[in-house]
């Protein structure tokens, strides 16, 4: 087995992630919290089916998704848009905006808490939780 990483930015973590509407999850997640699209495959037999797109962070990492279907996977057990990510960044206040600009449920608005770091806690329209915030980790801070 090799340990190689052939990740340019030398991410190991990779939430995933099937959605009804792929498409409208993907375009929802560029214009709400900046993600760039780095691959997106569609299925031959429908243009509008996503088999796997790979969404981009730019500080680093990234996410998988792709359209809801039953394929016997371990992600058809799970449920449809279901989980939480947290994304940690500087710049948590102009994405709070920016996500709620473009359609996002809020949660929890932006809010200092205890342990020093500054978060915000939305849903996209399908459900799934996303969270940022400033803290880094107990080592990083």
């Amino acid at each position: 087995m090799s340990t190689t990483n052939s990740n340019a930015n030398g991410t190991n973590v990779w939430p995933t992630f099937r959605y009804r509407d792929a498409k409208a999850a993907i375009a929802f997640l560029k214009d709400a919290f900046g993600f760039e699209v780095a691959a997106e495959y569609t299925s031959a037999d429908d243009p509008q089916h996503v088999d796997h797109a790979e969404l981009r962070w730019p500080g680093g990492g990234g996410i998988m998704l792709g359209s809801a279907r039953d394929d016997g996977g371990a992600m058809t057990k799970v449920g449809i848009a279901a989980g939480s990510v947290y994304i940690a960044t500087d710049r948590v206040a102009e994405l709070y905006h920016r996500a709620i600009a473009a359609g996002a449920t809020e949660i929890m608005g932006l809010t200092e808490q205890n342990y020093g770091s500054k978060d915000f806690s939305v849903q996209d329209p399908e459900g799934v939780l996303w969270n940022f915030g400033t803290y880094r980790g107990a080592d990083a801070n």
